[in-house]
């Protein structure tokens, strides 16, 4: 059995899942000084839930700029300029699809069509399942398909459910209750916990996770996780590293460290034991040349290709990360063992 410690800090049993809020903000407390052993847990956990798998996943917009949220880190907001994103543009339906073969031709499991705007309309609901549609029938299903449309009703989302070809709904967290009103202020955390419900009774399935370096604190990430796992127990907890946009209220903000990025992603791990925690957008910039020991701190899956207004690296040299690595490029969507 292994030990029930990280460093000298007491977890409750060999997942940490069942330790208390304050067992886990003593562990964050001392991340540095025990971060060997915490990321030492964490992937053995990863390995034991999910052996050597990794699995790939790419977005692509499908309505750009021009949002009504005053989200304090985004450049799509009409609240702040940063260059060009006031007016809404939406993605040709040839593009999406287009984007989607190349993602399923490198091996991704997932493509998200994300949209801006607080909560999609009719047109929104209407375009993002027929792009679905298209890229079932052009990849021959090899690539199932999520959408980010922002708020839905319990009505919305059964229409997404009933589509079939979308299979996942993303909208995040970002943050804790506590520190998100100082981020956001026109829209509240009960509509995303609500949207997220809604979701999940229509029977799509959930990606839900967070953006970090915003300067929350440690309690305010201890917070987040111990929401999705109490609340919303979501298939897929994407895990997002601020990257400042000029002209934006953060653009001064200081990124994370690459080894407090680790530590995040471990913990996560520990309290998350069964989800899919995918590192998705900043990990080039933040994690720099870490970038491949988000694997061995927990992570089994990460986002591929570019992203909504900044550029990742390409597809080939995350393969080629991955390959170098000795892991195995899944297809497949995760199952415990």
């Amino acid at each position: 059995m292994e030990p029930r410690t990280i460093g000298n800090i007491q977890v409750a049993d060999e997942a940490g899942e069942g330790s208390s809020r304050e067992a886990l903000l003593t562990l964050a407390g001392g991340w540095r000084e025990n971060l060997w052993d915490l990321l030492s847990r964490a992937h053995r956990i990863r390995v034991s839930r999910f052996g050597r798998a990794v699995r790939l996943c790419s977005i692509v917009p499908g309505k750009l700029g021009g949002c009504r949220g005053d989200c304090r880190w985004c450049a799509q907001s009409s609240h702040v300029t940063a260059g060009g994103l006031e007016k809404v543009t939406r993605t040709p339906l040839a593009e999406i699809v287009s984007e989607a073969r190349v993602a399923a031709s490198v091996g991704a499991a997932n493509i998200g069509i994300v949209n801006s705007g607080l909560r999609p309309s009719r047109r929104d609901l209407a375009d993002v399942i027929h792009a679905a549609e298209e890229i079932s029938k052009a990849t021959q299903d090899r690539i199932g398909v999520c959408a980010s449309l922002g708020e839905l009703t319990v009505e919305q989302a059964q229409m997404l459910a009933d589509s079939r070809e979308i299979r996942r709904y993303h909208h995040n967290l970002e943050t804790s209750r506590r520190f998100f009103p100082s981020m956001v202020s026109n829209h509240t955390y009960d509509a995303k916990l609500q949207t997220l419900q809604a979701a999940k009774s229509a029977g799509l399935a959930i990606c839900c996770g967070g953006l970090f370096g915003l300067g929350e604190t440690w309690e305010d990430r201890i917070d987040l996780a111990l929401t999705l796992r109490d609340e919303i127990q979501p298939d897929v907890v994407p895990l997002n590293f601020l990257v400042p946009i000029p002209r934006t209220p953060l653009a001064n903000q200081i990124p994370l460290q690459p080894l407090e990025i680790l530590a995040i992603i471990a913990i996560f791990r520990l309290i998350l034991p069964d989800a899919d925690i995918k590192v998705a957008g900043g990990r080039e910039k933040n994690l720099r040349d870490m970038q491949g020991w988000m694997f061995y701190a927990g992570a089994t899956s990460c986002m591929i290709g570019n992203y909504l207004t900044t550029a990742g690296q390409s597809p080939e040299q995350d393969l080629q990360m991955i390959q170098s690595l000795d892991w195995e490029i899944s297809t497949h969507l995760y199952k415990k063992t």
